[in-house]
């Protein structure tokens, strides 16, 4: 028969640094694998996202208790969230945050009664630029019942998150306002990407790429 005591004080110090690491991973900083193409061409699927669970809360390990405030969302962040209306967990980009006013008019953003400004990069890809926040984005000729909704106030509380492959993104358009409580983290870099279409092989150019 195991003897516990003999065995946990024969193994402490690799218990302790088991403990450790996913206490790390709970309440400190994780990865994230990508699953879909939402939000190509800024994340690719195969790519695992390095997550700042710190960014916005500090949570007591292995739950979502918060027991600290250490920032606040903004216009750009690329955030981890566990949705209830979704049942599974979503990556998006955060739009427009609580008091802003918003619209989306045939893929073009409006945001406080500015127009977004989209540079064309190459065939269905744009630079956005609004409020000081630019992000590269994807307009695919995709007939997307989403490209328009009219103004809406975003309430206390909440964001307004979308894919950055707007025409093939389920989000706030679907979902509604995103609750601060549900975001679980600010997507920071790629840690490591496999190419799923080619033999899981790595993507070397995709190893180590800050997030913008």
């Amino acid at each position: 028969m195991l003897n516990v005591k003999k065995y946990v004080k024969e193994n402490l110090t690799f218990i302790l640094f088991i403990v450790l690491m996913f206490s790390f991973r709970s309440s400190v900083a994780d990865w994230y694998h990508v699953p879909s193409g939402s939000m190509e061409p800024t994340i690719q699927v195969g790519d695992r996202v390095v997550v700042d669970k710190m960014a916005y809360t500090l949570d007591i390990p292995f739950t979502d208790i918060s027991v600290a405030n250490t920032g606040s969302v903004k216009r750009g962040d690329i955030i981890i969230i566990d949705s209830e209306a979704a049942q599974t967990r979503l990556i998006k980009r955060v739009v427009a945050v609580q008091g802003d006013n918003i619209a989306l008019h045939d893929n073009v953003l409006h945001i406080n009664g500015e127009k977004s400004k989209l540079t064309p990069l190459n065939e269905h890809v744009f630079r956005e630029d609004i409020l000081s926040s630019s992000r590269t984005i994807a307009l695919n000729p995709i007939d997307s019942p989403a490209s328009s909704f009219d103004n809406v106030i975003v309430p206390e509380g909440y964001v307004v998150a979308m894919g950055d492959n707007r025409n093939n993104s389920v989000d706030s358009r679907y979902y509604g306002f995103i609750p601060l409580s549900e975001i679980r983290g600010q997507a920071t870099s790629i840690a490591f990407s496999v190419d799923k279409e080619n033999a899981y092989l790595p993507r070397k150019e995709r190893f180590f790429v800050a997030l913008e």
